[in-house]
């Protein structure tokens, strides 16, 4: 199966559709009026599709196995069709979509069983997604134009060049995906003054986006947050709670990352870790989610607020 063990934990929908068809009404109304030999249609044919949810993973191979945590279906009868509606939720990682395709397929088949005996032309016409919800995509913005983002590397060693840049590297790589520019790209070493004075020099230049990493931890040198803090007009703390509980779930570690994020009059910063992996784990938190604080000021600027 593909691994999702990086992806965030949202909401999923799901809703599917499946259409059953006869040759006459005289099938429907048996339907209707709970005559048809092998018992109550739609009950039974209900049931079917809540098991179809629930064992997906047991038959379709890349599947994963996931909480089902609201499933339901509607069945809408015409004169000589019935259309199933299979709508599935979860707070997953992985979408549902599949599931609710199984549920309504399931309880097509288990009307078809069922009304066979009866009506030898009952086909099963159409089975489709028709809406889903709660992937990163239902969570992207567009914009008038690309953001612009500055990376500062935080780290005594890449600074006198005894160490590669790689955390910053990987920074500015996302970034690039999702689509923002990278404006600058700075390296300084642990010392408060030179962290807050480029940043500062950054966020006067109007960028929409300022990402540090390094200096967030416990070490004696770890003084990122200390000279970041003083220079943010607004806290925003569910950035980094957000980026610890992720982190969390992952290696336990995370609990001591010390990290801020906030802005500096319309410019949001936020201070990752100074490890490679802490830097993507936090990425992987974070985006595409956080570039919606740049276009509520986007939205903010061009109505003159």
């Amino acid at each position: 199966m593909i691994d999702i063990t990086h992806k965030p934990t949202t909401l999923r929908e799901a809703t599917a559709t499946a259409l059953v068809t006869v040759s006459n009404s005289a099938t429907i109304v048996a339907v209707l009026e709970n005559s048809v030999p092998k018992g109550n249609v739609l009950e039974t044919a209900r049931v079917a599709a809540l098991f179809g949810v629930k064992k997906t993973h047991e038959l379709i191979p890349d599947c994963h196995p996931l909480p089902i945590e609201h499933a339901e279906v509607r069945f809408d009868i015409s004169d000589i069709a019935i259309t199933i509606t299979m709508r599935v939720r979860t707070i997953y990682r992985t979408g549902v979509e599949v599931e609710a395709m199984h549920g309504a397929s399931v309880a097509a088949l288990t009307i078809y069983d069922m009304l066979k005996p009866i009506d030898k032309s009952v086909a099963i016409a159409s089975i489709r997604l028709v809406e889903k919800k709660g992937g990163k995509s239902d969570w992207k913005d567009v914009f008038d134009k690309a953001p612009r983002a500055a990376v500062l590397v935080i780290s005594d060693g890449v600074a006198s060049g005894k160490k590669e840049d790689k955390a910053g590297a990987a920074i500015a790589e996302r970034l690039t995906k999702l689509g923002v520019g990278i404006s600058a790209h700075g390296v300084v070493a642990d010392e408060p003054a030179s962290i807050a004075a480029q940043v500062q020099a950054w966020a006067d230049q109007g960028l929409d986006l300022i990402l540090t990493t390094g200096g967030t931890g416990l070490s004696p040198r770890d003084r990122t947050p200390e000279a970041i803090a003083p220079l943010l007009d607004r806290e925003v703390p569910g950035i980094m709670e957000a980026a610890r509980s992720y982190g969390q779930e992952r290696m336990p570690w995370a609990m001591m990352s010390r990290g801020v994020s906030g802005m500096i009059g319309r410019t949001l910063v936020i201070t990752l870790p100074g490890s490679t992996r802490g830097t993507q784990e936090t990425m992987d938190a974070l985006f595409p989610f956080v570039l919606h604080v740049i276009k509520v000021q986007e939205h903010a600027f061009r109505h003159g607020l």
